[in-house]
């Protein structure tokens, strides 16, 4: 199994409504996609900045590729990102899953 992470942050005063965002954007986009394994996301809130880590668990390298395309180091983005996120990082990470209970 693979683990795609993704980092993200938004301003505080925008963090629920970029949750329900995501929850209808990466979150179903991923799940609708054959080999996908769950979705977790991670928000840490500090100050006026809210930090989210965005994983996705893919059963194969394939599998990725059909959610994020050929490049799959490259993060996937959706049209109404720009108005929550400060900043748009342009790759993703994987890592091999050794141990899932």
């Amino acid at each position: 199994m693979i683990a795609r992470i993704w980092r993200g942050v938004t301003p505080e005063s925008k963090s629920k409504e970029y949750l329900d965002y995501m929850m209808e954007t990466g979150v179903k986009g991923c799940r609708a996609t054959e080999g996908n394994r769950g979705v977790y996301i991670l928000q840490k809130v500090h100050g006026e900045r809210a930090d989210f880590l965005f994983i996705s668990l893919w059963e194969s390298f394939d599998a990725i590729r059909r959610f994020a395309g050929a490049d799959i180091e490259k993060a996937v983005y959706y049209p109404k990102d720009r108005e929550f996120l400060l900043e748009l990082e342009p790759n993703v990470v994987h890592y091999e899953v050794m141990f899932a209970p």
